[in-house]
């Protein structure tokens, strides 16, 4: 087996059981994008089989079918992006901490996403979409759909609250943004209480627009070239991001804290979003 995330590859979870060609491209051409080398990881898990006394037969298919996902795959991102040569891994142990642990080198780690609900999500033995976004150290890439390249121009959507993790998942927005050529809208959802005046409304939303400026100051700068909208929505966070990001190239959000192998303090925003977004969710650690 090569090293891990020696160059700070972008790396791709790879599973035998389904097609993984959406995520396999998002990575393919981020990588371009980034000039990143690319690593293919496919972990078999550890047997726990109660019904029969030898499971090495099971085991010894699963890495075998596991192998040639690994090569096809490997195959079809050399047709895609010709000029790297991904690295390849094959890794035995339970598959989010293996991944977790990759994520300490990793530029970005991308997954795809099984369309589960929540409750399935957690208990999916397969499932790394929640457990590796809630801990890892790099962005986690979650892709489940293509992205909508044909609304044009083309857009990105990043969350914004006005915390730490926030400006985390701004300054890897609006450096996505640049690379793509996008606008950038940096979004404030502001949900209404159960009382409230038009004035009192009129106020929380002038008081989002200050933070947005506020967190956003200096980027111009930086990056000349994107266009940075600022946007205030009234509603459900989740409900109002999601539908801002329906055409978008990605919705990216920050996350709070470090969760467990459970994803339970992965935070409402950033699961509801996994679950809800038909675009690819990018959810950004603080660092």
């Amino acid at each position: 087996m090569t090293g891990v995330g020696e160059r700070h590859d972008i790396i791709v979870g790879i599973d035998p059981a389904r097609d993984g060609h959406l995520p396999l491209a998002w990575a393919v051409d981020e990588a371009r994008r980034r000039r990143l080398g690319l690593r293919l990881v496919a972990v078999l898990p550890p047997q726990h089989d109660t019904q029969h006394v030898d499971g090495t037969p099971g085991h010894i298919a699963l890495r075998q079918a596991a192998a040639e996902a690994l090569e096809g795959s490997a195959a079809w991102s050399r047709e895609r992006y010709p000029e790297a040569e991904p690295a390849v891994d094959l890794v035995d142990g339970l598959p989010a901490q293996v991944i977790g642990r990759m994520s300490r080198q990793a530029r970005m780690i991308v997954l795809g996403s099984r369309h589960l609900s929540r409750t399935a999500e957690f208990f999916a033995a397969g499932s790394l979409v929640v457990p590796v976004s809630a801990q890892a150290e790099c962005p986690v890439v979650v892709v489940g759909d293509a992205e909508h390249v044909t609304q044009q121009p083309t857009y990105l959507v990043v969350g914004i609250d006005g915390s730490e993790s926030s400006k985390s998942a701004l300054a890897f927005a609006v450096e996505e943004a640049d690379l793509r050529g996008a606008v950038l809208r940096a979004i404030s959802v502001w949900q209404q209480p159960p009382i409230f005046t038009r004035r009192g409304q009129e106020d929380a939303v002038h008081a989002q627009l200050r933070m947005l400026s506020e967190m956003t100051a200096g980027f111009s700068q930086r990056y000349p070239d994107v266009v940075l909208k600022h946007e205030v929505l009234i509603g459900h966070p989740v409900e109002e991001l999601a539908r801002a990001a329906e055409h978008a190239l990605a919705a990216i959000v920050g996350r709070r804290g470090r969760g467990g192998y459970t994803g339970m303090r992965l935070g409402s925003v950033v699961h509801g979003l996994l679950h809800r977004a038909h675009c690819p969710v990018i959810t950004v650690p603080h660092v």
